[in-house]
């Protein structure tokens, strides 16, 4: 019997002579033929694009305009026939200006102009503070103070007047009432009847006005219903861009006249609306530089007021011809500064032409040493927030809506360009004035926005603009 070691032996001689045959049998990398490596494919570089602004090429339709719309389908009809002035009379002569009052007579053939001698006034009725005019075209008689806010009150003029610039400096209503002593809903009141008369005293003056430049912004106000409660913070962000709490507003930055205030939330309709406003306030023949921050919605507005058809030139011989585009004036001009936020921190800021050249943009602000910048506007955003109680921050003298909003806007509005002065438009004497004190000679003259455009020649008084009555239509402007 064979032993059990012997296959041992064997299977060992067998592992041996397989591994021998696999090491000759198997190739050597020497033998092996070399990999061929695959050709490198060629680089290609990246495309580099032209830094050079490309042409508008127009739009096929206008875009629309509510506001334009309103216009062609109820167009204003013209003013009636101006009446020949009336000779002057053998009797005393008038110690009384009636320049600046009219006849409010339904059916006087004088009714709504200024100046034409017709008024005569003929002193204090029992009297009283109000001196009463008589027109001698249709023998009727009114009060001095007739279509203002003063009419049919018996609270002193005084109290009126110095309530309404407290609101235009900036306080509540319930805290002017409590200094004064009034009721809150009488100071509501008053604050309603006032920007009703002042937004006609604005709308009579800014008309054909001619500026160099106009810088737009929008300013965002919070209204009672967010303060409440009524919305958590997560859906006040989500509803802030097109939320109707925002302040829209147009000013010229050499005069710091403001031009156009207005409320309605961020959209491309509400652009559309200051446009419109801002060009019929602007003279036919005037082509300002328009500067805004990066609201796409700005360029629309303008393209669709500032446009024209225009028809392209033919590329082929052969074929229709191309179809008119809407394309904006060759004197339109308009820039955008454009800002990176990181963190509720500018990052970046960057200037962009949208209609014009960087050539003719620079022309324009060269006059005055300027560049590309909305910083007066923005400035303006914050007297805004200092004297309109509603636009505060960290207030609670909010509007309940929208309409309060306005009001509160059409007295700062009247207030800032027409009766504060400005500082940076202080004009210079030729010679030093004597004050009345001891102090140093005056050397320069106070000037307003309104003075520095040329719409007016002295600084108004608040109570001077409110009893100042507006014609019902265009005529030779107050002074």
């Amino acid at each position: 019997m064979i032993s059990h070691h012997v296959y041992y032996q064997l299977a060992i001689l067998g592992f041996l002579w397989l591994c021998i045959m696999l090491h000759c049998g198997w190739p050597s990398r020497s033998t092996r033929s070399p990999l061929r490596l695959a050709e490198p494919m060629p680089h290609k570089g990246k495309r580099k694009c032209s830094t050079e602004p490309k042409p508008f090429a127009g739009l096929t339709q206008r875009p629309h305009c509510a506001a334009c719309e309103h216009d062609a389908h109820h167009p204003q009809g013209p003013p009636p026939m101006r009446p020949d002035p009336m000779s002057p009379t053998h009797r005393r002569p008038r110690q009384i200006d009636t320049s600046r009052h009219f006849c409010p007579r339904e059916g006087c053939d004088y009714r709504g102009w200024l100046g034409l001698g017709n008024l005569r006034a003929n002193g204090h009725p029992n009297g009283g503070p109000w001196r009463q005019f008589h027109c001698a075209a249709c023998d009727s008689y009114f009060p001095e103070h007739h279509g203002t806010i003063f009419h049919g009150k018996r609270v002193a003029v005084e109290l009126i007047v110095r309530v309404l610039a407290c609101l235009a400096e900036g306080l509540g209503i319930r805290a002017t009432a409590r200094v004064f002593e009034v009721d809150p809903n009488t100071v509501l009141q008053w604050l309603v009847e006032a920007a009703e008369q002042l937004q006609a005293f604005s709308a009579y003056f800014l008309c054909n006005v001619h500026v160099n430049q106009l810088q737009l912004d929008e300013l965002y106000a919070v209204l009672r219903e967010v303060k409440d409660g009524v919305l958590s913070e997560h859906e006040a962000i989500e509803r802030l861009e097109r939320s109707p709490a925002w302040v829209w507003t147009a000013m010229d930055p050499e005069s710091k006249l403001l031009l156009v205030m207005d409320v309605g939330p961020r959209t491309l309709a509400m652009a559309q609306r200051v446009g419109h406003h801002v060009t019929e306030i602007l003279a036919p023949a005037c082509g300002p530089l328009w500067v805004t921050d990066g609201l796409k919605d700005y360029g629309t507005a303008l393209l669709t007021h500032f446009g024209d058809w225009m028809q392209p030139e033919r590329r082929q011989a052969k074929g229709p011809r191309p179809k008119a585009r809407w394309r904006p004036l060759p004197q339109l001009l308009y820039a955008q500064v454009v800002k990176s936020y990181r963190r509720r921190r500018i990052v970046a800021v960057k200037h962009r032409v949208v209609f014009g050249t960087m050539a003719r943009v620079k022309q324009v602000l060269a006059a005055r040493g300027w560049q590309i910048n909305t910083a007066f506007v923005e400035r303006l955003n914050l007297d805004i927030r200092q004297r309109v109680a509603a636009v505060g921050r960290r207030v609670n003298t909010l509007c309940q809506g929208a309409d309060g909003l306005r009001q509160q806007l059409a007295v700062f509005q009247t207030y800032h360009n027409f009766v504060l002065p400005h500082a940076s438009l202080r004009q210079p004497l030729l010679t030093p004035e004597a004050t009345h004190g001891r102090g140093s000679a005056r050397l320069g003259r106070p000037c307003t926005p309104a003075m520095a455009a040329g719409l007016t020649d002295h600084v108004w008084s608040l109570q001077e603009v409110l009893l100042c009555r507006v014609p019902p239509w265009p005529q030779t402007q107050m002074g």
